[in-house]
């Protein structure tokens, strides 16, 4: 044992409750390149350019749970079936 007293205990990690940081830190280094980039002017570029990248950029972001009114369950007010004739791709000359 040293004369400093005992040594703290190790591997216990972030205190409970508290903060992870980095996710954070990189959150804000995304803004910013994204910011350098153009914002809203290179997520367009990139939706023409590369659809499947921008699609899944969207799925990442769009809530994984839909709620109604007042955070309520969501009301389904009407339910319709439409029945659509494919075109007879047979007769195009083209296909």
């Amino acid at each position: 044992m040293s004369e400093a007293g005992p040594v703290p205990p190790r591997g216990r990690g972030r205190p409970k409750g508290s903060k992870n940081k980095t996710p954070q830190i990189i959150k804000e280094m995304v803004l910013t390149a994204l910011d350098k980039e153009g914002g809203v002017k290179y997520f367009r570029k990139l939706a023409q350019e590369n659809p499947t990248a921008f699609v899944t950029l969207v799925a990442k972001i769009l809530p994984t749970q839909i709620t109604g009114a007042n955070d309520g369950p969501v009301q389904v007010e009407k339910v319709e079936r439409v029945v659509v004739q494919p075109p007879n791709y047979a007769d195009d000359p083209d296909s």
